[in-house]
């Protein structure tokens, strides 16, 4: 899979290091995920943390430099196993889950790297804040001393992706983020073409679900 993610680099003028490729295991056991760390793979993408608690902790004796990414929802109420698990949370799109993560990060000394999710397709059924939204939420992190990294949005499943990474793209340029996780198996060429440092990749590397 990462040859193919520089292909599509290269093919967009841009340098392969440039974007990092995160594996979501979701769903696949530990076996799974050693096999791709035994190929070289260190960053991983789970939705839930219950599934992430039951898998990930002894991965992690096994391969220390793992790291792991919260790329589902996140409830209130879990965001302090959130805070004790993962490296990244990358569904951050609520005031009050500012407010859960903040004491949550108090509270055990660890702070994962926090990024906006955007509904960038202002679809009612989805997480994400509103894209018009995004920079108030930044601030009323900041109010409460959490750093915001970048931006993830997930677009339409009916629409052509390309004009919402874009837009993705634009609005972390006027934030000041160049961090843009966008790009799945079906569309990371397109998200690459559109500046994406971070491809959230599942069945193109473990196979159908």
């Amino acid at each position: 899979m990462r040859e193919h993610l520089g292909r599509a680099a290269r093919a967009a003028g841009r340098d392969p290091e440039a974007v990092r490729l995160v594996a979501v295991s979701k769903t696949f056991g530990a076996d799974a995920v050693l096999a791709a760390c035994a190929a070289g793979q260190r960053h991983f993408g789970e939705n839930r943390v219950q599934e992430a608690a039951r898998k990930f902790p002894a991965l992690r004796a096994q391969v220390p430099e793992l790291r792991l990414h919260l790329i589902g929802g996140l409830q209130s109420n879990k965001a302090r196993d959130a805070v004790r698990l993962v490296d990244v949370i990358e569904s951050l799109d609520r005031t009050s889950l500012v407010d859960a993560l903040a004491g949550a990060i108090q509270k055990e000394g660890r702070a994962p790297q926090l990024l906006i999710q955007v509904n960038i397709g202002r679809e009612p059924q989805k997480g994400g804040c509103d894209p018009d939204a995004a920079e108030a939420l930044r601030d009323a992190c900041a109010a409460k001393g959490l750093a915001i990294a970048g931006l993830m949005c997930i677009p339409p499943a009916e629409d052509e992706p390309a004009p919402h990474f874009r837009t993705l793209a634009a609005l972390g340029a006027r934030m000041g983020l160049d961090w843009l996780s966008m790009g799945m198996s079906g569309d990371y060429r397109t998200a690459i073409e559109c500046g994406s440092t971070e491809v959230r990749v599942g069945s193109a590397i473990f196979g159908a679900r």
